[in-house]
């Protein structure tokens, strides 16, 4: 079964060679990433791969239905980025990674507190040009503080306990809580109110039509003055121009990012000769309270071995006529 892999880098290369490769299965990995004008190097390939910046819109569908597409297999939990009454039209199965390793994305996010609290991205630069000084790199306990997680599946679930190790006082949104999370004592609020308590909010929560622009103006009005931010969910989750005015007033004192509404034209390419076209991005990156991160927070050894073995799973009981993790329009 002819497979190709878009938008793949050495590292799933690796990840999917290392696998155990079921039999039938025939692999070919293309860095380009999906689009409407890369759709035709999918032709006489039964299964899709596809990556969370891949164009899964109805004409890319379209396009590869007609060339013999029946499958398409995500490497990601989330398919927002997925047409799915278009390919329900167009008879094609989508299935997913429902989890690979939520320690990866929820320890990054911890990363990104650490980072911004401790000044590290500020003092790694300083020494290094010989700058020992300490001023501006004041940061605080995390010991007492009190964490907002919006969204408690299995990611949210495990950044609270990490965050419960650090003394934190845990506080939670979700339209369906998680006892998990309950039993390390965290309340459940109103986002309102969880944003109003709070002084770091880590957001790990889908990207639906209901949690678009979660955090917006107004929202982020709800915000202690000074509060942490940290989005390591879906770059639609924010209003972007909106958290720059929030940084530009104080209203929001630190804002740590491994996820860009507008990052597929930009992420997972090395663009470093060329001009920085984006203006919103540009603007972020001028702040100093400000880390962000190119969606990495998946990327470790372990998450990257799951995704491979559950994409491959998915692949074969799907050929053998018994799909797994199906996506349903």
């Amino acid at each position: 079964m002819r497979t190709i892999l878009f938008s793949s880098q050495n590292y799933d290369r690796e990840s999917f060679l290392g696998a155990q490769l079921p039999a039938g299965i025939e692999l070919q990995f293309q860095a380009a990433r999906l689009s409407l004008d890369t759709a035709a190097l999918a032709e006489r390939h039964e299964v899709v791969c596809a990556f969370i910046n891949d164009d899964l819109s109805a004409p890319v569908l379209e396009q590869l239905a007609a060339g013999g597409t029946r499958l398409i297999a995500l490497r990601s939990a989330g398919y927002n980025h997925v047409d799915l009454s278009a390919a329900q039209r167009l008879g094609l199965d989508v299935v997913r990674v429902p989890a690979y390793s939520p320690h990866a994305v929820a320890e990054h996010a911890v990363a990104l507190i650490l980072a911004l609290n401790r000044r590290l991205h500020r003092a790694y630069n300083r020494t290094r040009e010989g700058d020992f000084t300490l001023h501006g790199l004041t940061g605080f306990d995390l010991v007492g503080k009190t964490v907002g997680i919006v969204g408690t599946g299995q990611i949210g679930a495990t950044f609270a306990r990490i965050m419960a190790g650090f003394g934190c006082q845990l506080l939670a949104y979700d339209p369906f809580p998680n006892p998990a999370v309950e039993a390390l004592g965290a309340r459940y609020l109103d986002l309102p109110e969880l944003l109003a308590q709070s002084q770091i909010i880590s957001l790990h929560c889908p990207l639906t039509e209901d949690s678009r622009y979660l955090i917006n103006q107004q929202s982020l009005a709800h915000m202690q003055p000074g509060a942490m931010l940290i989005n390591t969910g879906r770059g639609g989750l924010v209003d972007t121009p909106a958290l720059i005015e929030a940084l530009k007033s104080g209203q929001l004192g630190y804002l740590g990012l491994d996820v860009y509404e507008e990052e597929a034209q930009l992420f997972f390419e090395d663009r470093s000769d060329l001009p920085l076209q984006d203006d919103v991005l540009a603007r972020l990156l001028t702040f100093p309270n400000v880390i962000v991160t190119a969606h990495q927070a998946f990327l470790t050894r372990e998450a990257l071995a799951a995704i491979a073995e559950t994409t491959l799973h998915n692949i074969a009981s799907w050929a053998a006529g018994q799909p797994q993790n199906r996506v349903h329009g």
